[in-house]
């Protein structure tokens, strides 16, 4: 029986990462994916397919309708659904075989298959060939991911009633595309299908979309989707979702009465779970909470002694960089090192045009801990690249404490706010005040003159708007 130092369960975005860091530092290190392809979900059917089709969408829909407004005439325009589709395709295993290289070059034993437990030191893996084997561990990473959520009764098939993953893969663009959930995946995916030519409807439960963001940008953001045509049933429920030959009926309840939508597609959108099922958790006496996640100390260290949890197994945003960061830290933990993780500075970010991006405390968690601040808002129509790239929608917003002036959360939606909010994760981790972004010089013309004046906006003094 093979012994190593570290096995991995799971190949997604924190176990890869945990794996090939254990393999630097010095551990015999071994990772376990079933689905046949490393990457987990991001890689093959969330993150990374998901921006292949935005940005490709986004391409189709500025030739259309923004060109002609800066000189460039286009002629005719036609979409190649199935080029497109190609393209995401050989994307991602170009990607996935990036991955495989990384293992070897770090000496990572990959072995495809589905691992769980027999007792807290061996791992029984069953083979993508049907065959069975053991393995031996001294330290077990448990980084299996998530997977969809549906609503009770209502199932999906990925072909009428679709999760993320059929709608990456969608033969035809569908007339009509009713989203339940109006979070970031149902809002990316709707982005899509309507940039394509869909009609996109969104049913959300909450009272607004994308809940948990700074509720003044998901207003914002509610009234940017919707100039775009996208169209919103809030404060509403889904009762109940037919099949026929042609589509899908949808029961909702809204606006204090049951209504019917008949659409083509239905996509499912209202969450994920953890893959924590199938392990044989039991084996080992690791139990998980009612949402089926597993408890961690501080070391990411589950109730037996040698082994791990991290990225959706464990409490925390499902997002792909919160579980890199987890898997580089609990293999360095393994290793008798430090590892280190602030998750008071991990962005989230909302791939749609406008972007969305956030860091840290929201005005609404603010004021729920009765702490003080202060508010600096930009808008990117006041800044000259924006304006001369004719992509002015959106702002940036810095909340800063109003006794000390170190910067508690930022928010931002507008465009490439995904790689701008890098710069204020930055200052968070090293502690800045809003006053030390203000003093910092922004190369001009640029988007990221915008943070500069949130900033300076804090102390009341924006200099161009």
């Amino acid at each position: 029986m093979e012994e190593f130092d570290v096995v991995v369960i799971g190949g997604g975005p924190g176990g890869y990462v945990c794996a090939i860091r254990a393999a630097q530092l010095g551990n015999k290190t071994a990772c376990i994916e079933s689905r046949g392809a490393l990457g987990g979900t991001c890689l093959n059917v969330g993150c990374i397919p998901s921006k292949s089709l935005l940005h490709a969408s986004e391409m189709y829909s500025k030739a259309q309708n923004e060109f002609k407004h800066i000189g460039i005439n286009t002629g005719t325009l036609s979409l190649d659904l199935a080029k497109m589709m190609d393209h995401k395709a050989k994307s991602v295993e170009g990607l996935t075989k990036g991955i495989e290289f990384l293992f070897k070059k770090n000496k990572v034993s990959y072995l495809k298959g589905h691992g769980s437990f027999k007792d807290n030191n061996t791992i029984t893996v069953k083979e993508s060939n049907g065959s069975t084997k053991e393995i031996k561990a001294k330290n077990i990473v448990i980084a299996t991911g998530s997977s969809v959520l549906s609503l009770p009764n209502i199932k999906v098939d990925e072909e009428i009633i679709v999760s993320s993953t059929g709608a990456l893969s969608l033969k035809q663009v569908p007339k009509k595309m009713i989203i339940i959930g109006g979070g970031v995946i149902g809002l990316e995916m709707g982005s899509v299908w309507l940039r394509l030519g869909a009609e996109v409807e969104v049913i959300e439960y909450m009272d607004h979309i994308t809940p948990g963001m700074d509720r003044e940008i998901c207003d914002n953001f509610l009234k940017i989707l919707k100039k775009q045509g996208m169209k919103f049933h809030l404060s509403s429920k889904v009762l109940d979702v037919k099949k026929h030959s042609n589509g899908a009926i949808v029961t909702v309840e809204t606006g204090g009465k049951t209504v019917e939508m008949e659409s083509d597609i239905v996509l499912m959108s209202v969450g994920r779970k953890p893959n924590t099922d199938g392990l044989n958790l039991e084996a080992v006496g690791i139990k998980t909470d009612p949402k089926g996640r597993i408890s961690v100390d501080k070391k990411l260290k589950t109730s037996v002694g040698n082994i791990y949890a991290i990225g959706d197994v464990i409490e925390g945003p499902m997002l792909a960089h919160k579980a890199e960061d987890e898997g580089m830290a609990v293999a360095e933990f393994i290793s008798g090192k430090f590892g280190h993780i602030n998750y008071d500075t991990i962005p989230g970010v909302v791939y749609t045009a406008p972007e969305v991006a956030a860091v840290g405390k929201t005005e609404e968690e603010l004021k729920k801990a009765g702490i003080e601040y202060n508010v600096g808002k930009f808008p990117f129509m006041a800044n000259s690249r924006a304006k001369i790239n004719n992509d002015a929608d959106g702002f940036i917003k810095i909340l800063a404490d109003k006794v000390t002036d170190k910067v508690l959360g930022v928010h931002m939606i507008g465009p490439d706010v995904g790689t701008m909010i890098a710069e204020v994760v930055l200052a968070m981790e090293f502690g800045a005040s809003a006053e030390d972004i203000a003093r910092t010089c922004h190369a001009h013309p640029t988007l990221t003159e915008a943070v500069r004046e949130a900033a300076l906006a804090v102390d009341k003094r924006a200099i161009h708007f």
